[in-house]
């Protein structure tokens, strides 16, 4: 097992991996991708992800051959088909398969085999990358990414599982599902003030959608 690690992945599922990997008994390999460094990946257009994945897969491509590993998989399911995956191409050039799409696994079924299989994560949200709180054109930043990642470790304090923290600038938009929002509304001032600490000077709140940024690209698409 890989797992790749960047300014755009939080720590916690860095120390996540790691443990799950332990618990399979798997041997377990922790690498460093560098997309930051891309321009093309930084200035952060509609198909960031292209740049992240070709980053991503160029090296495990690389790590597989050293290996003598035959196929580089990923989690791709056909649930993901339905949305703007720009990664999908990166997937397509370096040969990577995608074993839950070939099987014509939903999420719902890939959730339903974990429980099946007793995996304590099989209901854990979906969690992409960081720089997927940063509204398109606008620059992915070390500084936004680690404001974006302690902004969510405050939340999550308030046993908040399902949550994003949009960076726009001075202003971070709190997306949560009604039930957290509650929670988040009773804890405002302190939550605020926390905010405050870490960079952002406003909050707005909002509930949650996965993909609510994607959906400026109708437009383009």
């Amino acid at each position: 097992a890989v797992t790749a690690d960047s300014p755009s992945v939080p720590r916690r599922e860095i120390d996540e991996a790691q443990r799950i990997a332990q618990s399979f008994g798997a041997r377990h390999k922790i690498i460093q991708t560098d997309e930051l460094q891309d321009a093309n990946y930084a200035k952060n257009p509609a198909n960031r992800c292209y740049f992240c994945k070709t980053e991503l897969y160029s090296k495990l491509s690389e790590l597989a051959k050293a290996e003598g590993v035959r196929f580089v998989a990923n989690g791709t399911n056909v649930d993901d088909l339905g949305d703007y995956r720009p990664g999908l191409l990166a997937a397509s050039e370096y040969q990577v398969i995608s074993p839950l799409q070939e099987a014509g696994f939903t999420k719902n079924d890939v959730r339903q085999l974990a429980r099946l299989l007793q995996l304590e994560i099989w209901d854990k949200p979906a969690s992409p990358c960081l720089s997927s709180r940063i509204p398109y054109g606008s620059a992915v930043t070390p500084a936004k990414l680690a404001m974006i990642e302690a902004a969510e470790d405050c939340l999550r304090s308030f046993n908040i599982r399902e949550l994003r923290v949009r960076h726009f600038g001075d202003t971070a938009r709190i997306e949560a599902n009604p039930a957290d929002l509650h929670v988040i509304r009773q804890n405002l001032e302190l939550i605020s003030g926390r905010f405050k600490q870490i960079g952002f000077a406003e909050i707005d709140l909002a509930e949650f959608r996965s993909g609510a940024l994607n959906a400026s690209l109708i437009s383009i698409r």
